[in-house]
């Protein structure tokens, strides 16, 4: 299987500063490991969208979508559970 290349939206790039330091290893380790396997055991599809989950890293969310054509990981939002959605 090929490897796909994984990408931070700048807004992404920008809530990740915002996060408490403690949960940043886990979050980063989650989000490289989509470049090996996109849809992880325990990702959900969001609704509205063929292209776009969320895994769940503890109390936060990572939410990307998945371009096939590109094999491109592109994280669109990281934040917290009670906020992500928003």
């Amino acid at each position: 299987m090929d490897s796909y290349s994984v990408e931070l939206a700048k807004s992404a790039e920008k809530e990740l500063r915002r996060i408490d330091g403690r949960y940043i290893p886990r979050i980063f380790a989650a989000i490289e490991s989509l470049a090996q396997e996109p849809r992880p055991v325990g990702c959900k599809k969001l609704s509205g969208s063929d292209h776009t989950y969320r895994i769940r890293i503890g109390t936060y969310r990572v939410i990307y979508d998945i371009r096939e054509s590109r094999l491109l990981v592109l994280v669109i939002k990281i934040g917290h559970r009670k906020d992500v959605y928003q």
